[in-house]
This record gives C-alpha cells, sequence and structure tokens, in this order.
C-alpha cells in the first residue's frame, strides 16, 4: 500500500485494432525481450485480482478471496484489484489504473496484438470496470473503498484468509467526492472504446455510468454530472484513505514548491513530492484550489462521444481548474494535469479544436513544459532530477510509478508529435525530437529491467535478478493451494513477514517501488517504500512496452523506399505446391483495394487528408499468403505496413488472409491519395 505516493474472429479484431489507428515508428529493440516484459507486466494483474477467480486464471498461487464484499452495505461489491501489498480495495488508484491501462491499448493495440497479448489486456482492463458497474448502483454513490489500511495494516495475511474490515465506503452528495467519481469516469469512459468494436453493448453501459447524459440530460445523472454538482475531496468523506491515498492535488489546496518557468509571470511549473519528508518551511500554499480529475474525466469522455460539451468544458474551465495555468512535471495517480494537457494537445493537432484552438494551446504549452523538464531540457531547477544511473526521480516511496507514468506520456507525446508533422519540442535549453524523446523512454525502461548499477530488474521476474522479497501478502505466505491451513493475523507476521527468505510465491511482472535517489535497493520485505509494487505502476508501462517491442512501423527518416514498379500484371513464381498466382484468378480480380479519406484538417495553411485503405481477399475459398503491395506517389508517413525487399507486406501478425477477410493501413499528406497495386501473392 503506496501512502502518499504513490480471436474473435478476424473481422472483430481488426475492428478492435482499429481503435490504435497508427502503428508508430520504431525506435530499436536494444538487448531486452519487451514482449516477454509486457507479457510478465500484464500477468502481474491477475495476482491482484479480488473476487471470484476465473477458470483461465493463470496466476494459480492464487485462490478467490472477498466474496463477501459489500454485503454488509447492501450492495454487491465483489471483484476489482487489491492495490499493491495489502488487501484493501481502494478506489482512486484503482480507477487511475483502469484509466492508463485502457489508453495503452487505444494508443499500442496493434503492437499488444503483435505480442500476443491484447485479449490478455482487454481483460484486465473488464476485470476493473466490471467491478466500477457494481460500485455504482446509483446515480449520485459511488463506492469508493472496501477494507480500510488501518486494520489491514495490522494484519499479515493472505487474501484467502483475510479476517480484517471488509466495511465499504462510499460518496455521495452528503459525502461528496469529485476527485474519485471523476476519475471513475474517466475509466469508465476510456474503457467504452477499447470495448466498443468487439462489446458494443458493455461500451455502451460504461458510457451510461460515466457520462453526463445519454439523450436526455435530465434522466441520466451519472458520474461526471455527479463529480461536477457536489464538488469536493472524496478523502474528506472517506477519511480511512487519508492517510494511504490521499488526494492533494484534486481537491483544496495542494502545497508544493512553485517557481516561475519562461519568464512568464502568469506561468508557473510544479514540482510536486506528494508532501513525504517536507517541512511546513519547504512549502508555498497554491493560490486557488486545484480540481484536475473533472478535465480528466471531460477530456476522456469527449475522447469517447464526441460530443461538444466536454470539450467546451475543458477549454472553457481550464483557467479555473489549472489545466491552462499550471505546468507540473509529475503524473500519477494523484497528479492527472499532464495527462489532460497531452490530451488536449492531441486534440489539437487533430484538428478537432473548433473554436477552441487558443485554449487547447495553453495546455499543449503545458503538456511540452512536461516533456522538456522530462528529459532534461527545462532549464535549471525546472528538470526532474535524475539518479546517477540516469532514471528520474522524484521521492524515494514507490519512485518507479512517476517513472513508468511519464514513460508513457513522453512516448505518447512524441508519436503525436511525428504523425502531425509538428516535430521537434521547443525547450528553453534547445529543441526535443520525437525520436530524442523515445530515446530517452528507452533509457528509462531499460533501467528499470537491468540496466542500472546495480544490475537488478524492478520487474519481478524478468531477467536473472530481481527482487525475491516483494513486499506483498500473497506472495509472501505459502499459497492455500499447498497449504490450506488458515494463516492469523499475527502468525502471518511471526511466521511469514519476518522470515529472512525468499517469497514462496513469485509475484511475475511486478514493478516495485525502485531504488533511491543513489541507486541503492535493499531487497527486503520490511522495505516496502522500495519493495511494495502496486497496480499503477504496471499499468502505464504496458503501452510503453507494447511500443518498444513492435518492429513494425512507418518508414524510417533515414531510410530510402525502395519499391517495385512493372508495366504489366505481375506474376510470382511458385517452385512449391502453392498455386501460380496472377492478380485475377477464375476470371475476377482476386485482391480487393478501396481508399477512403476518414478525415481532414488544417495546418499550416495545408488541407492534410487521412487516407485509409482496405485490402481485402475476394477469393470465397483460398487463402493469400505472402502477399506483396506496390506503393507509390506517397508524400506523408505511413502505418500499418512493412517495408520489405519487394514493395510492402502486412504486419506480422498477420501472416495470411483467410478467404473475405481484410486489413487496412493508413497513410496521412497533403496531396491525393497515393497509387497502391498488387505486386505477388499466392493462393493456398
Amino acid at each position: 500500500m503506496a501512502r502518499n505516493g504513490g480471436a474473435h474472429v478476424a473481422a472483430t479484431l481488426f475492428g478492435l485494432l482499429a481503435l490504435a489507428s497508427m502503428v508508430k515508428p520504431s525506435f530499436g529493440a536494444g538487448g531486452h525481450d519487451y514482449a516477454m516484459a509486457l507479457k510478465k507486466s500484464i500477468l502481474y494483474f491477475e495476482a491482484q485480482r479480488s473476487g471470484v477467480l476465473p477458470p483461465n486464471q493463470r496466476v494459480t498461487w492464487r485462490a478467490s478471496s472477498g466474496l463477501f464484499d459489500g454485503k454488509a452495505n447492501g450492495v454487491d461489491l465483489v471483484g476489482g484489484y487489491y492495490d499493491a501489498g495489502d488487501n484493501v480495495k481502494f478506489g482512486l488508484p484503482m480507477a487511475f489504473t483502469v484509466t492508463m491501462m485502457s489508453w495503452s491499448i487505444l494508443e499500442y493495440g496493434k503492437e499488444m496484438a503483435a505480442a500476443g497479448e491484447l485479449r490478455n489486456a482487454m481483460d484486465a482492463v473488464k476485470w476493473g470496470t466490471d467491478y466500477f458497474i457494481k460500485a455504482h448502483p446509483e446515480p449520485d454513490v459511488l463506492y469508493g473503498e472496501v477494507g480500510d489500511g488501518d486494520t489491514d495494516h495490522s494484519c499479515w495475511q493472505r487474501p484467502e484468509d483475510m479476517t480484517t474490515s471488509r466495511q465499504a465506503f462510499r460518496v455521495d452528495p452528503q459525502h461528496p467526492g469529485s476527485d474519485l467519481a471523476a476519475e471513475t469516469a474517466a475509466a469508465m469512459a476510456a474503457a467504452s472504446i477499447v470495448f466498443r468494436a468487439a462489446y458494443p453493448g458493455y461500451a455502451n453501459l460504461l458510457l451510461v455510468h460515466s457520462k453526463q447524459d445519454l439523450g436526455d440530460i435530465a434522466a441520466c445523472s451519472q458520474l461526471f454530472e455527479f463529480a461536477d454538482k457536489y464538488r469536493g475531496k472524496y478523502d474528506a468523506s472517506i477519511t480511512v484513505a487519508r492517510n494511504y491515498y490521499g488526494s492533494f492535488s484534486g481537491y483544496g489546496s495542494l502545497t508544493v514548491p512553485v517557481s516561475p518557468w519562461r519568464g512568464a509571470s502568469r506561468r508557473r511549473w510544479i514540482f510536486v513530492e506528494h508532501l513525504v519528508g517536507m517541512t511546513d518551511t519547504d512549502m508555498t500554499p497554491l493560490p486557488h484550489v486545484v480540481q484536475d480529475e473533472l478535465l480528466w474525466a471531460a477530456a476522456w469522455l469527449f475522447e469517447a462521444t464526441e460530443d461538444r460539451f466536454y470539450l467546451d468544458y475543458i477549454a472553457g474551465n481550464g483557467d479555473e481548474l489549472g489545466g491552462t495555468g499550471w505546468s507540473i512535471n509529475q503524473f500519477g495517480w494523484d497528479v492527472k494535469y499532464p495527462g489532460v494537457q497531452v490530451l488536449a494537445a492531441k486534440f489539437l493537432l487533430q484538428g478537432r479544436a473548433g473554436d477552441h484552438a487558443a485554449a487547447l494551446k495553453r495546455y499543449r504549452d503545458n503538456a511540452e513544459f512536461f516533456v522538456c523538464s522530462c528529459v532534461g531540457k527545462s532549464g535549471a531547477g525546472a528538470n526532474v532530477p535524475r539518479t546517477p544511473g540516469g532514471v528520474m526521480y522524484h521521492q524515494r516511496w514507490n519512485n518507479l510509478q512517476f517513472v513508468t507514468s511519464a514513460s508513457f506520456l513522453l512516448t505518447v507525446f512524441a508519436d503525436f508529435s511525428s504523425v502531425s508533422g509538428r516535430g521537434a519540442v521547443r525547450c528553453p535549453a534547445g529543441p526535443a525530437q520525437p525520436y530524442d524523446i523515445l530515446k530517452f523512454v528507452k533509457s528509462q525502461v531499460n533501467y528499470i529491467l537491468g540496466d542500472n548499477p546495480r544490475g537488478t530488474s524492478y520487474m519481478v521476474g524478468y531477467g536473472s535478478s530481481y527482487p525475491r522479497q516483494v513486499h506483498h501478502r500473497g506472495a509472501s505466505i505459502v499459497s492455500i493451494k499447498r497449504d490450506p491451513s488458515f494463516v492469523s493475523c499475527h502468525e502471518g507476521y511471526s511466521e511469514w513477514y519476518g522470515r529472512q527468505a525468499n517469497n514462496p510465491n513469485l509475484l511475475d511482472g511486478a514493478v516495485v517501488g525502485g531504488p533511491d535517489e543513489y541507486d541503492d535497493f535493499a531487497d527486503e520485505r520490511n522495505n516496502y517504500e522500495q519493495t511494495e509494487a502496486a497496480t499503477y505502476n504496471n499499468a502505464p508501462l504496458l503501452g510503453v512496452l507494447a511500443r518498444l517491442a513492435s518492429s513494425c512501423g512507418g518508414l524510417k527518416e533515414s531510410e530510402e523506399i525502395n519499391q517495385i514498379t512493372t508495366d504489366s500484371p505481375p506474376i510470382v513464381n511458385d517452385n512449391s505446391n502453392h498455386t501460380l498466382a496472377m492478380l485475377s484468378h477464375g476470371g475476377e480480380s482476386v485482391i480487393g483495394i478501396e481508399q477512403k479519406v476518414t478525415r481532414t484538417w488544417g495546418m499550416r495553411r495545408r488541407t492534410y487528408y487521412r487516407y485509409e485503405v482496405r485490402v481485402r481477399n475476394r477469393s470465397r475459398r483460398k487463402t493469400v499468403r505472402e502477399l506483396h503491395l506496390g506503393v507509390s506517389e506517397i508524400r506523408g508517413r505511413m502505418w500499418g505496413l512493412h517495408e520489405a525487399r519487394y514493395g510492402y507486406v502486412p504486419p506480422r501478425w498477420l501472416p495470411v488472409l483467410r478467404p473475405g477477410r481484410s486489413f487496412t493501413f493508413v497513410y496521412v499528406q497533403p496531396a491525393p491519395p497515393a497509387n497502391v497495386w498488387v505486386t505477388g501473392y499466392k493462393l493456398v
């Protein structure tokens, strides 16, 4: 528990993958198996499950737990996630976890599919959203915690043996919790996009819970409206959360060090330390109330619905709620401003700002400060400190949560900049090119995976050297599957907590809190500041690992485009048992190619077009293999095809195109459509 810091058939799969509409340029694979790290990182969430475990549960040392959660309150609150090494279900960090898992899928779902992990990632999201649906039984009621940290910390038990309090705590109009309700709305809105193609009914259900209205504003008062209408800090209503996940940046005065940036009198930056180890003399009170979760929820609801109400909300409340007035170099479960600012920058770069361009530019400026600060180009005093080994450092207690969250935002922002053609981020200490930003992200991930002075991987189960005494109740006590004998609170402490031995169960994929400012780390179970893992450490890392794992991507800027051109219908010479294939078969064209414009926007006095190309196997009985395409007249970027020796080929996760199936690729350019044709294929 980190206190104060923290397929379906191919057609369905294609529809889902289209949510992550582009495959971004690769920035290298290094010496790490990022696909394996991604697999393990998702697997960790199965160890954190509460409730009735499913038949396909892969973490077999766990069993069902928390089976009566909510019963005393007259509601069903079975399910959800334990946040870290304890047995409490905290709503605020859980919702942030689900939001970040969903965002990871939306940006890098294709890359997850290429690694074979998309379905597991979606299952991880749904385990959280199923619980949120239960936790929101009425429009103005949201259950935000089950169990409490005080009784939990007096006990060291497997979750299957829990004898601690399972009291449920809620927010309602008399006891508001805007930050909690808004973050949960953001999570459900983001997840609705994830499930829109595969499970449209479920996606709509999530929107019903998160959205302000669904056709009739008076008929559906839901989480966002509840959060906005009844304003207040959730930990003032659920006071048992205050010592563990207190809301310092959401409602009420946030006390943080402040300094000017870029010499603008209205612009200040905030280096958030979550008040850990700081005295009153170190602090200056913020001059106004900051309310980041409302902007965060509105941004995700706009992304999910395209309802201009939410864009109006973001633009119209940017000054009052701090989104346009404050630049922050830390992003996490309690500090959402950089996330809002990156999303607003995305809306602007996509040409979706409308008459709010000026306001969104101010958001974008703050997002660029975040980037500059993280990569070390903000000038003296404003850069995020780094350890001697090179990892970003904010605080001793669970520092890596901020490294993984920042790495995700940096990756997304760099990719947005590349796709939009905006290019380098202008920083006080010099420009930050997208490729350089991505190289920095890779260095941070590699540090976590073992490229650090200790040679220690801070992801459990990855590499040869990793933490063996993770601060985690379930992992540190023999599995109930091996020894069903009841373990009491005090027995857990006396027999298991203090054991100078490795945990009996492997918490595979968990990212622990990590080293201190000198790269020092003590692998000891009682060193909870460094050896406890948390769900929100892993959630943003999913997208970054998928991005790193992918060898797919558009053309590298330093490479030439090698294309095959021919004046006659191409023929593939076949020495195998396959059919000799030409461009037509049986008097009919086998491969159909259709292009259409799916979006237009203006930028720098030019009109840009996003073209979508669908390539279909029209055969009713035969499968297409070794498909090669020719593409010419490309004057922009292209995503969804591999460049091969002879033209272009589909992504590696699509080795064949079965009868009647299709795939799509996209390109963006300020020009008429490109020429696309088939250079060869085999029919089986």
